[in-house]
């Protein structure tokens, strides 16, 4: 009996070092076991931002050059200041044109005397034509001549209109209300009629264009999602947000106002022209400037956190997922657009995938791993940029 006994307890000993052996391999098999972060994919919908570049335009731009030659006898307006419409801007000196006007008067005033003689003499050539005292061909001189002198008469008011039209032209004018620029002449300078170089330029700011351009494959992508309803368009304006060179924001909001229909044929891009409010003058023309356009709402999307999306040797991008079995899977992915820190993914991914987001330089392709939440599960839901 004492001999069982003692073949007993080294048995139950060496079963007990067994088992605590295979509890400690299942826990370090366990431990070994890395943790990654994923995010569990659900489609959502979000609001596409197109990001283009674009350089600002003046809403209306006047060169003004002279419309009558002379000596520029004043400037009436401070470089860089505002202008209305109408405000004088030069005076061109009137006392040549002012001559010249009067000269018109006394041409005029010469024809209408003619005139009147020829009317005179025509009538009584009528009456004496009626008694046969005229022969008809004085009669028909008289008719000529008074033809003649009223046509004069309307050649000498064409004259006093156009001598008129001379002397206001002295003063020349703004067409628009904006801000007036570099004046390319001094008191006492000589200019022509229409000359090649302008005065100054007057450039309205308030509102002020912005022209953007954007590639024909993006503007072909955008339609074809429009017409097959994958994006869906706010009716009425498109709403254009601006960031500035120095990255901030511009305060303002814009709208779309049309598309250019024709290709750079150097550039093979089309034009995009937005206008917006610039009351304050923030914006001057020339300014290089990024424009966030809102294409619309798509729907039915995946959204994959920039954390999760690699890309391979040839430039394709990657992710990896944990399947049902908790076994780390590449796949090849589209991955469309990206929208603030998150990339569209159209095409090797599915609702319901967990991407790996995190871990990701403890794992690779094939070993199994334990998922744990990350802070961005809930990144496929409805996001907006």
């Amino acid at each position: 009996m004492n001999r069982k006994r003692k073949l007993l307890i080294p048995l139950l000993f060496c079963s007990a070092m067994l088992t605590a052996c295979d509890d400690k391999s299942t826990e370090n098999a366990a431990a070994m076991t890395p943790e990654v972060g994923v995010v569990t994919l659900s489609p959502g919908s979000v609001n596409v931002m197109s990001e283009l570049p674009g350089r600002t335009v003046p809403y209306e731009v006047a060169e003004i050059r002279p419309q009558v030659g002379g000596i520029i006898i004043k400037r009436n307006f401070i470089e860089g200041d505002k202008v209305n419409q109408g405000d004088s801007l030069y005076q061109i000196d009137p006392a040549p044109l002012q001559a010249e006007l009067n000269s018109a008067k006394g041409s005029l005033a010469k024809a209408l005397s003619t005139a009147s003689n020829a009317r005179i003499t025509f009538n009584r050539q009528a009456s004496l034509l009626k008694t046969n005292y005229v022969s008809r061909q004085d009669y028909d001189t008289a008719r000529t001549q008074l033809n003649e002198a009223e046509a004069n008469v309307t050649v000498a008011k064409a004259a006093v209109e156009q001598a008129t039209i001379n002397l206001q032209y002295a003063n020349v004018t703004s067409p628009i209300t904006g801000v007036s620029g570099k004046s390319s002449v001094t008191v006492g300078a000589l200019v022509t009629a229409n000359q090649g170089d302008a005065l100054v330029t007057v450039q309205r700011l308030d509102p002020i264009y912005v022209d953007l351009t954007q590639s024909v494959q993006d503007f072909l992508r955008m339609k074809e999602e429009v017409a097959s309803g994958q994006i869906k368009q706010v009716q009425g304006s498109t709403p254009v947000q601006l960031n500035l060179e120095n990255g901030k924001r511009y305060s303002q909001t814009g709208t779309l106002k049309f598309s250019d229909p024709t290709v750079d044929e150097t550039t093979g891009s089309v034009t995009l022209r937005a206008i917006f409010p610039n009351p304050n003058g923030d914006l001057l023309p020339g300014m290089y400037v990024t424009a966030l356009v809102d294409e619309g709402s798509r729907q039915n999307v995946l959204l994959v956190p920039q954390e999760g999306v690699t890309h391979n040797a040839q430039g394709k991008a990657t992710a990896l997922i944990l399947d049902k079995d908790d076994v780390v899977q590449l796949r090849e992915i589209n991955a469309t657009k990206a929208i603030g820190n998150q990339w569209i993914v159209t095409a090797g991914l599915q609702a319901g995938d967990r991407v790996i987001v995190s871990g990701l330089q403890r794992i690779h392709p094939g070993i199994k791993a334990r998922a744990i939440s990350s802070s961005q599960e809930n990144a496929s839901t409805e996001s907006k940029q």
